[in-house]
């Protein structure tokens, strides 16, 4: 065997293990809120003390929130539902300088791959929510409007919070998007803006209820 040969099964016995490992994880929680944003987002900073309320009333609402598991809005995150004693999950990525796992997850698991993990913090949500954030914040919203835009996944809340910061992407959608006929109309609607924490918690808990297993069963004999 080739030394390319070795490195490639040693990557795709990798990319396996992550996929295993990480969806026996998800699927021991059936309704799950996961909350992208920042993780240069400091303990003084409006979204992490808002991302902090939102973890434990999403945990008081029976959902385990899930994060990338680093600092800022991801540790607010947990770090709500932690302490409200609800099920905290953080998927780490390992990174050339170091990203910690924080202090308030009840489960985690680090990955080497950034797809299969971004795979893992999507798989079966009721729905998304994302703070303020950088690259790696809308890399992963739009990763996910895409996928809802073209059928490859369910639709599902995604909201995003803080109207000051995300308007102004809104208006660039809309009138740039959307005006030159870049996206489908109803594409702009994919997405939520709001905030209002309690009503983010509602909209949340309405979908997962409106969506669950017995209301289903309930429509197919109406």
């Amino acid at each position: 065997m080739s030394l390319i040969d070795h490195e490639t099964e040693e990557r795709v016995d990798r990319i396996e293990k992550e996929f295993t490992d990480g969806f026996n994880l998800v699927n021991d929680n059936h309704y799950t809120v996961t909350v992208f944003g920042s993780a240069r987002a400091t303990e003084k900073d409006k979204s992490y003390q808002d991302a902090r309320q939102l973890g434990k009333l999403l945990a008081n609402e029976g959902f385990a929130v899930v994060t990338g598991g680093g600092g800022g809005i991801m540790e607010a995150a947990n770090r709500g539902a932690f302490e409200a004693g609800g099920r905290s999950i953080g998927l780490n990525i390992q990174l050339p300088h170091e990203q910690q796992l924080n202090a308030y997850t009840t489960e985690s698991m680090g990955f080497h791959y950034f797809f299969a993990r971004k795979v893992m913090l999507v798989y079966a949500a009721s729905a998304l929510v994302v703070f303020p954030g950088g690259f790696g914040t809308l890399d992963e919203l739009f990763e996910v409007i895409t996928l809802v835009q073209t059928g490859k996944m369910p639709s599902l809340p995604i909201i995003l919070v803080g109207t000051e910061f995300w308007e102004p992407l809104d208006e660039y959608i809309r009138n740039s998007m959307l005006h030159e006929k870049l996206i489908s109309p109803g594409d702009e609607a994919l997405y939520y803006i709001t905030d209002s924490l309690e009503e983010i918690a509602q909209i949340v808990s309405y979908h997962r209820d409106a969506t669950s297993v017995l209301a289903t069963a309930n429509a197919a004999r109406a």
